[in-house]
């Protein structure tokens, strides 16, 4: 079951990078959106990353960094990332398994890879919103626009 609004977001510590990895805890005060998805170079998850890439200034204007995930090693993230040309963190997931998707509910055991889901977390690690996505649909941006904007009207 993938975790709901007010559940303490669960900890990770990810490759960003073949040598460099990133820690939820790095990004404290700060709002947190990841985006879990199923695999680099798929259709649907390239585009929904690209479309992410295009956000990511109105994400920057809510205090919110993008973080990816997926099962998919350090290397793929490395080659799908600068030939996509993001300017957001692919986080692996990769070993062991899936180990951060089942933290969060979100791992597909019959595919063996990340179900298409989206978490905001705000600046304190608390899920303020959350949502899982077919597969096969590109959720876009709306939703995670939307509930930044909540966020700010219940800090008012």
């Amino acid at each position: 079951m993938i975790l709901q609004k007010d559940s303490p977001a669960p900890e990770f510590n990810l490759y960003s990078t073949p040598d460099q990895r990133l820690k939820l805890g790095d990004f404290k005060g700060q709002r947190v959106i990841l985006a879990f998805y199923p695999a680099d170079w798929s259709p649907i998850c390239s585009d929904e990353l690209n479309l992410f890439n295009e956000t990511l200034k109105l994400f920057t204007a809510k205090n919110a960094v993008l973080l990816g995930i997926s099962v998919d090693s350090k290397w793929s993230h490395l080659a799908f990332a600068q030939s996509r040309k993001f300017h957001f963190p692919l986080l692996s997931d990769f070993e062991p398994k899936g180990e951060v998707s089942r933290q969060y509910g979100v791992y597909n055991d019959v595919d063996g890879e990340s179900k298409r889901a989206i978490f905001l977390i705000d600046e304190h690690g608390i899920i303020q919103w959350s949502y899982l996505s077919p597969d096969g649909i590109n959720p876009g941006a709306e939703g995670i626009l939307a509930a930044l904007d909540d966020m700010d009207k219940a800090k008012k």
